[in-house]
């Protein structure tokens, strides 16, 4: 992707414009993002992933008693009749299961993909929405069919409504009011506070990003360095050859404190190992996500093309290539060719004919395991 060059999808900015200007900071409202949009899945198909076991699906509405939250799978038997007022489905990572939806994604990977999460479309009757909130995430909200009405802010009161099953903001106050029609797009920054209604059915995407906490990059890199601690640091035993009697038993000896500190502090040391940890993290599929092995086939040749799953996850840095939660050491050729197939997310057959018989190998255990596709 030219980072240059202007888009429609962002209004006529290129995207490094839009980075520096938008991301993070301030919101975009483009009209006509896609000109003649249509809905990427039918109303039919949305509800048959949010019965799906393996997908990720809420119910919200609002009545008499209040606002009401379901958890999915929800069958259609368990959805309001359509000309109910006042509901919205929610189904996540639709990116995973149908190829229009990942095809969507990839139009906004101007932003690195350790950042880009998923694809979630929302079904709404009239009225329909999910109340006034803000997401600690970027989000683009498409419009893919109908009308919606938004109203955003940027809200200092962050406190909640008290026992709501939502995050609903006790105490909204909108700045900006815009009716989006399909193809139009908003762009919102985290904690930028927004009320998204539905003047009719309607039927929205929204463009969401990972954004990890320091507690939670934390604990998932200390519980990889726990696992393998022994071949980081050894297994050398504390040793106190210099203590000395005490009258104080309970003490906790200094020393000690400064074994354990050593220990953690070599565990860490390492800015490769480091790297590496990350980069299996980040790649890490979704627990709700599985691969299709196919069946062990010749290898890959030097004649043919892959690409990877639209489910597979991958990234790089200087040393290494990340692939749902693996990390290999990767250089020269094959390591340029390998950020090639993660950047493009395919590698053309000259390219393929360019690799070592090793990295061939690796592609071909790749493919077996469903992660890689032939083309």
């Amino acid at each position: 992707m030219d980072v240059d060059q202007p888009l429609s999808l962002l209004g006529g900015l290129s995207p490094a414009r839009f980075m520096r200007r938008h991301w993070q900071k301030k919101p975009l409202l483009v009209r006509q993002a896609i000109a003649d949009f249509e809905p990427l899945l039918t109303r039919q198909a949305l509800f048959a992933l949010a019965a799906d076991p393996g997908v990720e699906s809420r119910l919200i509405s609002r009545g008499p008693a209040g606002w009401q939250l379901k958890r999915g799978p929800l069958a259609r038997r368990a959805l309001p009749p359509l000309a109910r007022p006042d509901w919205t489905l929610l189904v996540q990572g639709v990116d995973l299961h149908d190829e229009r939806a990942h095809a969507l994604l990839q139009r906004f990977r101007f932003v690195p993909d350790a950042r880009l999460d998923d694809l979630m479309i929302s079904y709404a009757s009239d009225g329909g929405g999910v109340g006034p909130h803000f997401d600690s995430y970027d989000v683009f909200l498409l419009q893919a069919e109908g009308r919606r009405r938004w109203r955003i802010g940027r809200q200092k009161n962050l406190r909640l409504a008290e026992g709501l099953p939502l995050k609903i903001l006790a105490d909204f106050q909108p700045e900006e009011e815009h009716v989006l029609e399909p193809g139009d797009m908003l762009y919102l920054p985290p904690l930028w506070a927004h009320d998204g209604v539905a003047e009719g059915s309607c039927m929205t995407c929204s463009i969401g990003f990972r954004q990890p906490a320091k507690g939670e990059m934390a604990r998932e890199l200390l519980l990889r360095v726990a696992d393998e601690a022994d071949d980081w640091v050894g297994d050398a035993a504390y040793r106190d050859p210099q203590q000395p009697a005490t009258g104080q038993p309970a003490l906790l000896p200094p020393a000690m404190l400064d074994f354990a500190r050593a220990a953690v502090q070599q565990a860490l040391s390492d800015p490769a190992h480091l790297a590496l940890l990350v980069g299996e993290w980040l790649t890490e599929p979704k627990p709700n996500v599985w691969f299709d092995a196919e069946p062990a086939a010749a290898a890959v040749s030097t004649a043919g093309a892959v690409v990877l799953d639209r489910r597979t996850r991958m990234l790089y840095d200087a040393r290494h290539v990340f692939i749902n939660g693996e990390g290999f050491r990767a250089s020269g050729q094959d390591a340029r060719l390998m950020r090639t197939l993660a950047d493009r997310r395919q590698l053309s057959a000259v390219q393929c004919a360019r690799l070592s018989a090793g990295a061939r190998e690796l592609l071909t255990q790749w493919r077996d395991a469903g992660w890689i596709h032939d083309r």
